[in-house]
């Protein structure tokens, strides 16, 4: 696959370069949508993007990733969703002027070391980074937590995912070496660094996935329905005593709501071994 330059595809040199790592979560699995705890920590490749402004209101994007060789263009204001991964770009567009930020259009230049489909949050992490560029490129006062939750209205709203916060906040906050302990309904959150013998080992089972459709959409569903069945607002106000109660629900409901009471005690127990320096404790959970 041919990687053009960003002077090679819009004929000068860009004005800045961003980017937001991909991340990959230790421990609170299925627990972001239903307002519990997560514990994510970044990995090492990355979402980047060069930015040129223009004085227009044009945005031209390109990702090198897809090997397209003529960029994709629109006029801020009227985005649409192709379906593709050029919706990512125009939802954080859409995202940021329906928030009122004043800004003009661009020329980006993607280029991601994330694999894409694989459960590392690629998405997030390029919406993070075009979030950063348009934010450095124009001055928008938009600090890292409304980042992230602007990232995940533009994925919510405008891509049509149903995802939590997790992955735009765990992008958008963590640094290596670090874990980000976040209460998913509050939006509290401590940064914690993760033990010096602790070794990180990613594997990639090959099995793709999307946030849009598919299982994911899916689990989340038969997670608000166990909720709503149960007379909680989210299974995140379940406790270890109403297992029994849970328990009576028709599957897999059940197994949905009892997976996130427990799930939510173990990123409390995770927190609790990182904070007391144990990695062998860390390890086992």
């Amino acid at each position: 696959m041919t990687k053009h330059s960003f002077a090679e595809l819009f004929g000068s040199a860009p004005e800045l370069r961003v980017s937001a790592p991909g991340r990959v979560n230790l421990i609170g699995e299925h627990t972001d949508y239903n307002g519990g705890y997560v514990l994510p920590t970044v990995i090492p490749q990355q979402a980047s993007i060069e930015l040129a402004r223009r004085d227009d209101r044009i945005v031209r994007v390109a990702s090198v990733n897809v090997g397209e060789s003529e960029p994709f263009e629109y006029a801020l204001g009227a985005e649409r969703p192709r379906h593709d991964w050029t919706d990512y770009v125009q939802g954080v567009t859409w995202a940021l002027r329906q928030e009122g930020f004043s800004f003009g259009g661009a020329d980006l230049r993607i280029e991601s070391e994330v694999p894409l489909g694989s459960g590392l949050s690629s998405s997030a992490a390029l919406l993070v980074a075009a979030l950063r560029a348009f934010r450095d490129a124009y001055s928008v006062k938009l600090p890292d937590v409304p980042l992230a939750q602007l990232a995940k209205r533009a994925e919510n709203d405008f891509v049509g995912a149903p995802v939590g916060i997790m992955d735009q906040m765990a992008c958008s906050l963590t640094a290596g070496g670090q874990a980000l302990f976040l209460d998913t309904r509050t939006l509290h959150y401590r940064l914690l660094d993760l033990p010096p013998a602790m070794e990180l080992a990613v594997i990639n089972s090959g099995v793709a996935h999307q946030h849009a459709g598919g299982d994911y959409r899916t689990r989340r569903a038969e997670c608000e329905r166990a909720a709503a069945t149960l007379g909680v607002f989210q299974l995140r106000d379940l406790t270890a005593d109403d297992l029994p109660r849970v328990m009576t629900l028709p599957e897999p409901l059940g197994r949905r709501a009892r997976h996130v009471v427990t799930e939510d005690d173990r990123v409390l127990a995770a927190v609790a071994a990182i904070e007391a320096g144990d990695a062998e404790e860390l390890g086992r959970l």
